[in-house]
């Protein structure tokens, strides 16, 4: 056996845990099994995960499971919902015909995503290129992840006639700055913009967005989104040192809040 041939048949064990390697393949792992303790490590990791796997692919060893049924409800902590699980089933079914080591790295991070939720914090397989790093999903937004994560700095200001509060989060990038901003009290409807203001006056559009009727981060509000603060993000061109002040502005010119750098 040659070296490849060596690696393709260590790769099989999880289309063999999966049930779908047809007689001659199942045959040949078998033989290989019977002599690799590496090989039987692994099918006892992976058989654990069988009928959870199977039910999410509709593979053998789950007759008869649908997607949003009690039948996997007893096999996942957490069931997506039929248009989700669906899309994901899908996806790992046609890739399965294209590679089956790739078929199972699918379908194990349709399973993953599945029990962890929105939330999951997971470190995928042995002997790929992450060094074991955790892979977490956005809980939210982009930029509200990079606003409580990746920021150097924020600052604040609230205006005292709109009654508006804003933070600004900046990151320094060789490009210029990364600019977070978080608005509180916004009431709607509005169009908007942050602009960055240097030093010299030059004046920089970061980015621009619409409000609902609802508004953002509204105190005691009855609808549940418009108590939530907003998140945007952008980049200016200029760098951190350069920037003077940011304002928020109405479309129309109006001054919201100003925010002193």
């Amino acid at each position: 056996m040659t070296p490849n041939e060596a690696n393709d048949v260590h790769e099989t064990v999880g289309a063999y845990a999966l049930g779908i390697l047809d007689d001659r393949e199942a045959t040949a792992f078998e033989n290989h099994l019977a002599g690799c303790d590496w090989c039987t490590r692994e099918l006892e990791e992976l058989a654990g995960m069988e009928p959870m796997l199977a039910a999410l692919a509709d593979l053998p060893g789950a007759p008869g499971m649908q997607i949003g049924t009690p039948d996997i409800a007893r096999h996942l902590t957490a069931r997506p919902s039929p248009r989700l699980a669906d899309r994901l089933v899908d996806e790992v079914t046609s890739q399965r015909a294209l590679s089956r080591r790739r078929s199972l790295s699918l379908v194990a991070a349709a399973a993953v995503l599945i029990i962890g939720g929105p939330v999951a914090v997971v470190s995928l397989g042995r002997g790929d290129d992450s060094g074991g790093k955790e892979v977490a999903a956005h809980p939210t937004s982009p930029a509200e992840d990079a606003f409580f994560h990746h920021m150097e700095e924020k600052i604040e200001a609230t205006d005292t006639g709109t009654r508006i509060t804003a933070t600004v989060g900046l990151e320094r990038k060789a490009w210029g700055t990364h600019t977070v901003l978080e608005l509180k009290n916004l009431k709607g409807p509005e169009k908007c913009s942050l602009i960055a203001v240097g030093k010299n006056g030059e004046r920089e559009t970061v980015t621009t967005w619409s409000v609902p009727a609802w508004g953002y981060g509204i105190p005691g509000a009855t609808r549940v989104e418009a108590r939530k603060p907003l998140y945007v993000h952008g980049g200016a061109a200029l760098s951190r040192d350069d920037i003077d002040h940011f304002e928020v502005r109405t479309l129309d010119g109006r001054q919201l809040v100003r925010v002193r750098a």
